[in-house]
Formats: C-alpha cells, structure tokens, sequence
C-alpha cells in the first residue's frame, strides 16, 4: 500500500508532462458548415443544405465578404457591418435543400454565393465542441482501499448543459381581423386568433425540437362560404415537433410538415417515423391529410398514407445524390380513392447544375356511371438547372398532370402556383444585370391545352435592391398561361424594406385574370400591405390591410397583430456584452 501511494505523485507528474507536450484538443479548429446559393427568386434563395446538414426553420445564415477597395484603398462595397452583406433565414427545410428568406442584403445576391453561420452561432458551435468528448477532466486513480478525503478529491466535476438545451426563441401573439364586404347584401365580420412561431431545441434535455409558425382561429363571425386569399395564405404554415438524435437510428415528426425524402408529397398534416437502415439509407412509413391551399392535391377530406426507402450519398462540395422510393394510398373521407407509386430523384454537381425529378403513378377510383381510369402517370414534374456563368442561370422544366390540380385559385396572382400552372415543356434564365438587377423569365408551349393549338406559356419579371441605398427591393411580375384546366394571366409589382430582423415594410398590388370551368371567378384587382416591427425588446407589432375587388370577390379586410417575443440567448447576449473591455 504504501508503494503504491509512493507511486501516486510520480504518475501523476508524468500525466502532467504528456498533457504539457500534447496539443489541446479544445483549441481544434471547429468546422463550420457552409452552403452554396443554387437558385435566387426575388427575396428568397435555395441553398445546397438540409436537415442533414444541421438546418431548420428559423436558421439564421448570413453571406461574408471582404468590401472591395478603390484605388485610395477605401472600401468602396456596401455592407450591413463589418465582412457581412446579406443576413438569411431558413422559411423551408428538406433533408438536402432549404429555402431561406433575405431579410436584409447590400446586394443581391447570385448563384454560387456561399453562406455560412453568423458569428454568434459559430461561438456557440465552439462552446459546444468545447463542452464535449474532448473537454479534459481530472485523471480519477483506482485505489484498493479508499480514504473520504481521497475520494471526495477522485468526484467527477458535473458537466454543464450543452448550448442548444432548452434553446426557445420565437412569437407569440393574439390577432384581430376585420373583414367588410363591398356591394349589395355586403356583410362585417370579425375574427380573434392566435399567431405562433418558434424555435426550440432539445426540450427539457431530449432530442425533441418545435420549429415552425402556426396561425389559428379562436372565434369567429365570418360566413363559412367567404374566403379571403389571406385566409388561404394563412393556412399554408408549417409546425411540427420533431425527434432528432445523431446517435440514435430513428427519427419522427408530428404536425404539418414536408416528408423530408419526398417533398412531392406536398405538407402533410400528420407524422411519420423513419429508421437508418445505415448511413446512406433510410426508410419509414408517414400518413396525414392535405391541408395546404396552394398544393396540387390540396383537399381538407383528402388523406393518405404509405411507406418509403430512400438512398443518398456524395457530399454538398461534390456529386451528391438523394433517391426515394415508396407507394401509398389516398382516401376520400376515409374511402380509399386510389393506391399510388410514387419515385423522388435529385441529383446535383456542387453548383454548376441539379436535376430533379417526381412522379406518381396511380390508379383513380372513377365516379359511378362513369367509364373507369387505368394505370398511368398521375403527375410528374422535373426540372434541369445548370449554372452557365457566375450571373446566368438556365432552368428547363416539364410538368405533367392527368387530373386537375385541386389547388386554391384564388392565390394565382401571388405566384405561389407557377409551377403548376405551366405545364408541357418550359425554358428559361436568370441574369444577375450590373446595379443590383435581376431578370428572370419563362417561356414554352403547353402539351396539355385543349385548343386547337399548342398555346405559349410566358414569364417576365426583374427584381432591383437597395434602391438609391434606401433598402428598398422592387419586384415586376408578368406571367400569361393556358393549362388543360385553367388560362390567364397576372401582373404583380411587390415593393418591400427590410432593417434586420426589426421592421419589415412590403406593398404589393397586381391584377389576376383566371379562366377555369373550375370556377366562376374571371378576374380581380387586388392590393396588399404589410408592416412588421419590434415594440422594444420584448414585444412586437404587425398590421396587414388586404383589398379585393372582382366579379365574386368584393371586400376590404384589416388585420393587427399584437405579441410577445421571446429568446433565452438575450440573456447570454447581455452577460458577454457587459464583460467585454
């Protein structure tokens, strides 16, 4: 015994000595994850990066860049502050791409731009690398026979809570929404609701996480027949809480959500579960209703359900691949309507070019006394884009329906249904112009119409930033379409200003003609207009006003929001900001 102890301070100093020499493993750089631009579309952006990757809805993202120099060697490039020119936040997430929202930028930004996490979450990536296997703790030394004072120095030292625990930041408001009709046997009425967004990881310490916005009804006066398009943007939220642990081999999701291998299967409000199979295959089963007003298969009775397998590999900086596979089953009111086979493919090449493409084939119940449907193609889409030069971008696309899209028409001036409404083959670019210009446009023939002859499906538009440097973006839309179920034309000019994620001005105005034996609507002028702020730290305030005038559509609706934000970082923010020098 007494050897032993003898041998204690020996090995011990030796220990010491080795830690001395070797390099610390908490001063490893961290890697932080960037992502590639892959499609620009007026104040929103595709990124090359996913749930795989770490993102989710709220993410923020921001694009650095060192400012250019003149020959005085001035910096002569706008920024928001120092090396930073856009700040993004991620609206959508699939599992290899996200759609995230400029909410303020220097310039516009291009394709092929890459964009990384801001500061403040790198720092936290590197507490977090700091806090975890390869954090040192005191050398613990077996002994036979114990002594208190000995063991009380052997304790382990409790490790603090990782980061991201807890992590809550988001809104909470109550809304009131006032709704006057125009003309004769016009009515008022009113609506109370709730509004919500959050973004809260590892709740109570699991692996759960709530991310998403959600907007409710809590009473109402409004006549079940009259909808609004604001009504119907309002529904197409997203809210799901979801299981996520890197070193478990399943995960799931409950709420309103994408299935995050097949997006084609548009927001289904229900769950799934998924299991790894390995580390490049996953597959799962998923079932809910169709509840979004701007999906081709939206229907409030429609529900579904079935199971898939999906294969993926290659990496974001390279070829990278995603595959799924899977069939199901759709019901009416709980009445199977048809089984279906669906496939997702999506392949890409760094930034230079992507290909997508979805497909359903399936086997529609027909109506009584009516002659019966066989196997086919229900719907494919595919879409070609291949990066040609830092500032053009061309895109080719085909889609395919057999039935007609059961989408709300009432939202086809607000471009939410573009890519449903041209069908056949389209082609078109998207040029980044000198000041800040970008054009875009479409155009190709449609395969699908019932004239006699194939009818020209076109697009123009051009989006202008920081205007005269007032932050302000302008966007000018056209769009003309003839379908096998529906023609017409929209013009949109949306003008909006963003100050951070503080205040949000955005007005918009067009005009929507629609001819559809779906509908008797042939066409409305609508305008729009939306302000967003913070009322100090803790609260914020929104207003929309929404005017509608047409053959069926006549009414002025009002909307304020009033709420609370909230964000536990604050706290931390406010600790590191008081002890800087």
């Amino acid at each position: 015994m007494l050897r032993l102890i003898l041998c204690v301070p020996f090995l011990l100093s030796l220990a010491a000595s080795a830690q001395q020499d070797a390099p610390a493993a908490d001063s490893a750089p961290v890697a932080v994850p960037v992502f590639h631009v892959r499609y620009v579309n007026g104040a929103e952006v595709y990124i090359d990066g996913g749930r795989v990757a770490g993102l989710a809805e709220g993410t923020k993202l921001v694009l650095k860049e060192l400012p250019n120099k003149d020959a005085d060697g001035k910096a002569n490039a706008p920024a928001l502050e120092p090396g930073v020119v856009a700040r993004l936040t991620v609206v959508s997430v699939a599992s290899t791409s996200a759609v995230c929202e400029v909410s303020a930028a220097a310039r516009d930004l291009a394709v092929g731009d890459v964009v990384s996490l801001p500061d403040d979450e790198v720092a936290r990536l590197t507490e977090k690398h700091a806090l975890g296997n390869t954090r040192s703790y005191p050398m613990v030394v077996s002994f036979s026979e114990g002594d208190p004072l000995d063991e009380e120095v052997r304790e382990a030292v409790p490790r603090p809570p990782l980061p991201e625990i807890n992590e809550a930041r988001g809104r909470l408001g109550f809304d009131t929404s006032l709704i006057r009709g125009i003309g004769q046997g016009a009515t008022t009425s009113t609506e109370f609701g709730i509004v919500a967004r959050a973004d809260i990881t590892r709740i109570y310490g699991s692996h759960w996480n709530l991310n998403g916005y959600w907007r409710g009804r809590i009473q109402s006066s409004t006549p079940a027949s009259q909808t609004t398009i604001q009504d119907l943007i309002n529904r197409t939220y997203q809210m799901s809480l979801t299981y996520v642990n890197p070193e478990a081999r399943w995960t799931a999701s409950i709420g309103r959500m994408y299935l995050p291998w097949a997006s084609s299967l548009e927001v289904i409000d229900g769950g799934y579960y998924a299991r790894n199979l390995n580390a490049t295959a996953t597959a799962g089963v998923f079932g809910g209703s169709t509840p979004d007003p701007t999906a081709w298969n939206y229907d409030p009775s429609r529900r579904l359900a079935g199971t898939f397998i999906n294969a993926r590999g290659g990496s974001f900086e390279q070829f990278r691949y995603s595959s799924t596979f899977g069939f199901g089953v759709n019901m009416m009111h709980w009445s199977v309507n048809r089984p279906f086979v669906f496939t997702e493919n999506e392949f890409s090449y760094k930034h230079i070019f992507s290909l997508y493409h979805s497909m359903q084939i399936d086997k529609p119940t027909p109506n009584p006394n009516t002659p019966a449907i066989n196997l086919g193609i229900g719907q494919s889409m595919l879409s070609l884009r291949a990066q040609v030069h830092p500032r053009v971008e061309l895109e080719l696309t085909h889609t395919y329906f057999r039935d007609v899209p059961t989408f709300a028409a009432n939202l086809v001036g607000t471009g939410l249904l573009d890519k449903y409404l041209f069908q056949g083959v389209d082609g078109g670019a998207r040029i980044q112009f000198p000041e800040r210009i970008t054009g875009y446009f479409s155009a190709g023939r449609s395969s699908g119409s019932a004239d006699a002859k194939d009818s020209l499906n076109t697009l123009f538009g051009a989006t202008m930033s920081n205007i005269w440097k007032t932050r302000l973006q302008i966007d000018a839309h056209y769009s003309k379409f003839d379908s096998a179920f529906a023609s017409g034309s929209y013009r949109t000019v949306t003008v909006t200003r963003d100050l951070g994620e503080r205040f949000r001005l955005s007005l918009q105005a067009g005009r929507q003609m629609f001819t559809s034996p779906l509908t008797k609507d042939n066409g409305s002028w609508f305008g729009n207009a939306f302000l967003d702020t913070d009322l100090g730290p803790r609260f914020f305030f929104q207003t929309q006003f929404t005017t509608q005038r047409g053959a069926l559509e006549q009414y002025d609706q009002w909307t304020s929001t009033l709420g609370l934000r909230f964000d536990n970082r604050d706290k931390e923010r406010r600790a590191a900001r008081a002890v800087q020098p």
